[in-house]
Order: C-alpha cells, then sequence, then structure tokens
C-alpha cells in the first residue's frame, strides 16, 4: 500500500496582504498529477487546509475541486482531518457529498466516519478517532487526532473521570488518548495516525499561529502513538522527523509562507508500507512557483541595480537598506517600477538627521506621519490609512 502525507496548505493565506492564490492553484493542478504519476492508494492531509475559520469562497473551491479530482471517484481514498486555523465545523459541512467521493473529513478529536464501499477501497469499521480500510485487499488501520485544543480534549473527558485525570497535563491528555486509541491497532493490518499537534523540540517558522501558550500546549514525544508504523503529523511548515524512537514526520506546508521558510525546500513524504514491514519512505519535492527573496543593500544604488537585475523574474521581495539619509520618494517609485511586488523597502538609517536640520514645528502631523510611514515602511500610507489617523488626531484635539 502507498500513501502520500501532506499538510498546511493553508488556501487564502495571503503575504503582507497580497494573494497566493495563483501559485496555489498551480500546487494543487500539479499535485493531482504527481498523486496520480505515483499511483497513490492513499491521501493523507494532515489539517490547516484554509489559513482562516472563513476563508474566501475562492479557496474553499479550489479545495473541494482538488479534493474530488484526488478521489476520482472512489479510485482513491482521501483522508483529511481540521488543524487549530481550520474551522471543524465549516469544514465537515460537507462530509455527505464528500463521502459519496471517497473523502473521509474529521473535524473535531471525537469525530468518526461511516462505512462505505468504493471502487478500489472500503471503510470496515468507523469509530470516534479510529477508521479501518481495506485498500486493494490491505488492512490499514488510522488513529485520527484532529488539532485537540484545550476545550476540545476537557470535552472528551467523561464525568466520572478521575480527577487525577482532569487535572492531568494537555501532553498527557493527548498521550492517554493515543493510548486508548492504540487498541485498536492490529499486527495484521498497516498502522498509521495523523494528527495535528505541536511536538516538544519541533523547528517553527515565522508564519505559524503559534499552539502552545507557555509550552501549555506541547506534545511531548513520549506521548506519541508507539505502535504506530508511521505517525503524519501536521502544523510546522518545516519538513521535518519529530521523533528518532517514533516514525513521526511533519511533511511541511507545500509553498514559502515566510521569510524564514526560503531556506529550505517544500515537499511530501510518499510511503511504501505492508503489515509487518518496516515504512520506506520517500521525498518528493514541489515547485517554488514564486520566491522569497530578502536582497540586504548598501545604498538605494545597489537597490535599484538589484532591481533592473531581477525585473523578469516573478519573485516576492523584501528590501533592507544602509542609508545615511531618508530614501527619496523619486527612488522608491524607481524600484517598484524596476520589479513587480515588492512586499517591503525597510532603510536602515546610519546617521539620524539633528533637529536643527528639519524644523518639526513647520510641518503638520499629518505630514510627519505620512513621513514617518514611509520611513518605517518604504511605501506611501493608503489613503484609508490616513483618514483613520486624522480622525484620530481630530478626536484628541491635536489639531
Amino acid at each position: 500500500m502507498r500513501f502520500i502525507h501532506t499538510s498546511d496548505w493553508h488556501l487564502g493565506k495571503t503575504l503582507e496582504g497580497h494573494s497566493r492564490i495563483d501559485e496555489q492553484e498551480k500546487f494543487c493542478e500539479d499535485f493531482i498529477g504527481l498523486v496520480d504519476e505515483k499511483n497513490i492508494d492513499l491521501v493523507i492531509i494532515a489539517g490547516d487546509i484554509y489559513d482562516t475559520y472563513n476563508p474566501s469562497a475562492q479557496a474553499e473551491r479550489l479545495f473541494y475541486k482538488t479534493v474530488s479530482r484526488l478521489a476520482d471517484n472512489g479510485r482513491r481514498c482521501v483522508f483529511i482531518i481540521s488543524g487549530n486555523h481550520d474551522n471543524p465545523d465549516r469544514l465537515s459541512a460537507a462530509v455527505p457529498l464528500a463521502l459519496e467521493q471517497g473523502i473521509i473529513i474529521l473535524g473535531k478529536p471525537n469525530s468518526s466516519t461511516e462505512l462505505g464501499e468504493y471502487k478500489n477501497f472500503k471503510i470496515t469499521e468507523a469509530k470516534e478517532g479510529c477508521t479501518k480500510l481495506n485498500i486493494k485487499g490491505e488492512d490499514v488501520t488510522i488513529l485520527s487526532l484532529p488539532y485537540p485544543s484545550e476545550k476540545r480534549l476537557n470535552d472528551l473527558i467523561e464525568d466520572n473521570d478521575t480527577e487525577e485525570k482532569r487535572q492531568s497535563s494537555y501532553s498527557e491528555k493527548v498521550g492517554n488518548i493515543f493510548r486508548e486509541l492504540e487498541k485498536n491497532f492490529d499486527d495484521k493490518s498497516v498502522n498509521i495516525a495523523v494528527s495535528h499537534i505541536f511536538i516538544t523540540g519541533g523547528d517553527s517558522s515565522d508564519s505559524e499561529r503559534p499552539i502552545q501558550l507557555g509550552g501549555s500546549l506541547l506534545v511531548e514525544k513520549k506521548d506519541l502513538p508507539e505502535k504506530a508504523d508511521y505517525i503524519a503529523l501536521g502544523h510546522l511548515h518545516k519538513p521535518q522527523k519529530a521523533s528518532e524512537y517514533f516514525s513521526a514526520y511533519y511533511s511541511g506546508s507545500p509553498l514559502q509562507y515566510s521569510k524564514s521558510e526560503r531556506v529550505y525546500a517544500k515537499g511530501a513524504n510518499i510511503v511504501d508500507i505492508h503489515a509487518g514491514e518496516d515504512a520506506v519512505i520517500e521525498k518528493v519535492y514541489f515547485k517554488n512557483y514564486k520566491p522569497i527573496e530578502v536582497f540586504k543593500c548598501n545604498g538605494i544604488e545597489e537597490a535599484i541595480k538589484i532591481c533592473e537585475e531581477n525585473k523578469d523574474r516573478d519573485i516576492w521581495s523584501f528590501f533592507e537598506i544602509t542609508t545615511d539619509e531618508v530614501i527619496d520618494q523619486s527612488d522608491l517609485k524607481t524600484m517598484k517600477e524596476l520589479l513587480k511586488d515588492i512586499i517591503e523597502i525597510k532603510p536602515i538609517i546610519n546617521t539620524i538627521q539633528t533637529k536643527e536640520e528639519i524644523d518639526l514645528k513647520e510641518k503638520s502631523m499629518g505630514e510627519l506621519f505620512k513621513e514617518f510611514y514611509i520611513f518605517s515602511k518604504g511605501v506611501e500610507p493608503k489613503g484609508e490609512l490616513m483618514d483613520l489617523f486624522m480622525d484620530i488626531i481630530y478626536e484628541e484635539g491635536e489639531i
């Protein structure tokens, strides 16, 4: 049996307000082609399908169109759990239609699917947190723990549980759930666990929404399901193995979603596995449709030269410009005319003009705010931002 593990698509995500949907559409199209080319039997998406609780209609259309094509009318099983960015109820709203095609969507930790028979697989058992499949004659057991917020975990604790269990740590609660679910594993089955959690020691990036508060929502490695042949994790955007002892992996996000993510390749894990045998894992890599670049320049002339050299590239760019004076608006305009999709121009001033050189009293608050915004952001404040600032100033009686 062969499956692919992916996660953290974050459909609808932007970069400083700039849409990434074109890149996401290209990824989805290429991912479908990869799954077909590699003869994948099972697709596992380990959470954070969307970037927000209220995704755009465009993002939702892209997701449902993609998973429908992946499922191919029941020829392939698609197994999806929610992440901390997803609204579990909204994600699960399409379950009745999805199940018709062999798409399993689980929104909350106690979710279950339904029995069903499809062209190339069967759902032979459906319990809370456990789904058993038969894929082309091979038995597969999947334990599922969609993003377990503290509230969702507490909702799972029965009233007759001991006070000790109710007061146990977040990690212990997750571990207890996994240990109970592990009773469903079978030596004659391929045993997989899927969850969206933050494992201690994981290497995070700038674009993940934190799910740990002072370490309270971290899961220790000892609380992972020990008997799983493969643990498919979501949340961290950097591909990595979560444990040396357990076969636990973060697939990472498919695109660079922040400056810190530009330093490593994006991809997914293809896993060949049979009952009683070790998993064979192949790392596959995705195209970088629109790279994120950070240019550190010594002066505006170097920055303009870099814009000229890269004008034919399709990139997102951030500039840090070391300079002795405030960058002139005409130079900023030249940069933006040469190179599209500049996200930020950050001046690093070596020397600051003295108070005697600029008579602040001669300038209005609006002029000073505009100059400060250009100084700090490298762009002029938009009209509505200026209007808001001026309204605040009027309310405070400053002008």
